[in-house]
């Protein structure tokens, strides 16, 4: 590499960057590597043509002067980066008023289902009680114990509307709270899908690779763990070496003599 010429990795440079297989990331690494790389990387050529292909007219145009394209690169993308921060930013605040708006409607339907589910129950002890007094006019028709008859009386004359009448009244009531709650568990579960789906979207726009939750004191043993099981490993490569032929220990080869 050393014998190579300047010209031939200016070249190469030129090549890479024109055709989009080195970015800036690659010649920031290149600039590292070694001090001739580092001038080579440095020349601005290469990151005027980087900043033709990665950034607009528009963004070129309202950039100040800088005394190197390379300099010039990394305010656009200094501002670029803002940008895109606030963007994100944005984002995470219209995916919380999202997740805020989908809570919301379930509480909502919560209560509804609550108020519907009072209104079946109080529906259905009426509808039996009704029942109740609809069997009791019957059973006034035939013979029966004046005890058991007088209760039979007694229920009859607690009623005061028509019991056909409103037997009907209560099972088509009945019906529509069954429909009414149906459709408040469907719209709660689609509800519920969607707030599930929202806050992993917004959970995924949170994440960034330098807040995962990793403990260092982890990190720390999984680095001790790995550094031991490496060691063991070289230490059963050096036992294998020792049970092979070639590199069998004798008394012979150390130096003793034989027994």
């Amino acid at each position: 590499m050393s014998a190579l010429p300047d010209e031939l990795w200016r070249g190469i440079l030129e090549i890479g960057v024109q055709t989009r297989g080195f970015t800036y990331k690659d010649l920031c690494c290149l600039s590292i590597s070694s001090r001739r790389l580092r001038r080579l990387s440095d020349d601005d050529d290469l990151w005027s043509l980087l900043l033709s292909s990665d950034f607009t007219l528009s963004d070129r145009s309202a950039s100040p002067s800088l005394p190197s394209s390379k300099s010039l690169y990394k305010f656009r993308f200094e501002r670029e980066k803002e940008k895109k921060m606030a963007a994100q930013r944005r984002a995470v605040l219209r995916k919380e008023s999202q997740v805020a708006e989908h809570s919301r409607k379930i509480r909502e339907l919560e209560s509804r289902l609550a108020v519907e589910s009072d209104k079946m129950r109080a529906t259905l002890v009426e509808l039996s009680n009704l029942r109740k007094v609809r069997q009791a006019s019957v059973a006034l028709n035939v013979w029966q114990p004046e005890v058991v008859r007088g209760r039979h009386k007694q229920i009859v004359e607690q009623n005061v509307v028509p019991v056909e009448s409103r037997v009907h009244a209560l099972e088509m009531e009945l019906k529509l709270c069954k429909q009414q709650i149906s459709g408040f568990e469907k719209a709660y579960k689609d509800e519920k899908r969607r707030l599930d789906v929202a806050k992993e979207e917004l959970k995924s726009m949170r994440y960034h690779p330098l807040q995962q939750k990793e403990s260092t004191s982890s990190v720390k043993d999984e680095c001790e763990t790995n550094v031991i099981a490496k060691k063991l490993k070289r230490c059963s490569k050096g036992e294998d070496n020792l049970r092979t032929p070639k590199g069998w220990l004798t008394g012979e080869s150390l130096g003793f003599g034989t027994s």
